[in-house]
């Protein structure tokens, strides 16, 4: 328990953007976010009050870090399961538990364990030599999707194989791979979900997710057109998937829709997510306060939208027009031109490429909302209008 206000402490390790928005999540709880940053200028380092300087791989920073926290949690699955484990046998609350953040970590786990649960999921192989891949090409033909098994995310470590010659220039990087069937794609879904250690579990409404180059660029909520019962059968998807793997705290589950309205599990996140960035004005409870709400085992908040329709669109480091102002007078004038835009800039120095911040619009009309979130978003990344 934190001694000056008598509330419980809770510890995010890592301390990116995810940190960064939880940590202002926390002080509408009462809480302040203790953070495990690598670096003082880290995101949510900039921001927090509590910041412990330290390395996620290294467990004497992990276990300095979790004394004197109620329940440690994460911004990101890169911790050492080893290390997970030891917190845990030492007396730490992990939550989510190490059992339950494998199946986040390793995808063949997972992979394994969602076809134990007769869940839908691809075509899949684990990819020991080219033969492995051909014998699944032999049956959905090339390319396939390969994969690295621990490590990936945000679309690193994911490649197209057209041949066993691309598959075996992977193989050559001595990384543990497997090989999915490439989907063939309407469009790509996620249901975000929460639970609590008593059991409580609460869905927002599926959203569409837009990839490009591996990063999430737009969220529509709730997804155009989706029908009813696909909405349903995705939430009950992740529920069930929650449940089962013992997740405390949040839940994304990325879903394919393939183009004859099949779903198929695609990825899976025990943490905020870029998907659920729009919760934080589209629904009665942001995705940053329902997950301390779930690690906390308070009761979960109330997930319904708050306007018909809620479009998030990312702002990406680009290089700037020519005479463009600088991002500070950009958002001034964003504000002037859409007043009901919301804009979040993380404090990140970023490479080309990389994420500064996202805009979410609310409003009647999808269409509509669309074209603000993307125009606003372009605008911020390069003063283009």
């Amino acid at each position: 328990m934190d001694p000056g206000t008598g509330l419980p402490v809770v510890g995010m390790v890592g301390a990116g953007q995810l940190a960064r928005m939880t940590h202002q999540a926390a002080i509408g709880l009462g809480q302040s976010l203790r953070v495990l940053a690598a670096s003082p200028t880290d995101a949510a380092a900039l921001v927090a009050a509590d910041v412990v300087l330290g390395e996620h791989t290294s467990y004497e920073d992990l276990a300095g870090f979790a004394k004197g926290c109620d329940v440690v949690t994460f911004d990101h699955e890169h911790v050492p399961p080893e290390h997970l484990r030891r917190l845990a046998a030492a007396g730490h609350s992990v939550l989510p538990g190490p059992t339950a953040l494998r199946h986040a970590q390793d995808k063949q786990v997972m992979r394994a364990r969602l076809g134990e649960l007769g869940l839908p999921v691809p075509r899949w192989t684990p990819v020991a030599a080219a033969a492995d891949a051909e014998r699944l090409a032999a049956d959905t033909g090339w390319p396939v999707v390969v994969k690295a098994v621990r490590g990936g995310y945000d679309g690193r470590g994911v490649w197209l194989a057209y041949s066993a010659v691309d598959v075996d220039r992977l193989l050559a990087a001595r990384i543990p791979l497997l090989a999915e069937e490439r989907v063939p794609l309407r469009r790509e879904l996620a249901a975000l979900v929460a639970r609590s250690p008593y059991g409580q579990g609460a869905a927002w409404p599926v959203v569409e997710t837009v990839q490009r180059d591996g990063t999430c660029v737009e969220v529509l909520a709730p997804a155009p057109g989706l029908a009813g019962d696909t909405a349903e059968r995705a939430a009950a998807i992740a529920l069930t998937l929650a449940r089962e793997l013992d997740v405390v705290g949040l839940l994304a589950v990325e879903l394919f829709e393939r183009t004859d309205g099949a779903l198929l599990v695609n990825e899976l996140a025990m943490r905020p997510h870029s998907s659920g960035h729009w919760t934080i004005e589209g629904s009665r409870t942001s995705q940053f306060e329902q997950h301390l709400r779930a690690v906390l085992d308070y009761p979960l908040g109330a997930t319904g939208l708050a306007a018909p329709a809620v479009a998030m669109a990312t702002v990406l480091a680009v290089e700037a027009a020519p005479g463009a102002p600088g991002l500070d007078e950009r958002v001034h004038h964003l504000f002037a031109a859409d007043p009901a835009a919301k804009v979040h800039v993380y404090g990140k120095q970023t490479p080309s490429g990389d994420i500064l911040g996202h805009v979410t619009v609310l409003g009647d009309d999808p269409g509509s909302i669309r074209q603000r979130a993307r125009r606003a978003a372009r605008y911020l990344s390069s003063g283009q209008p």
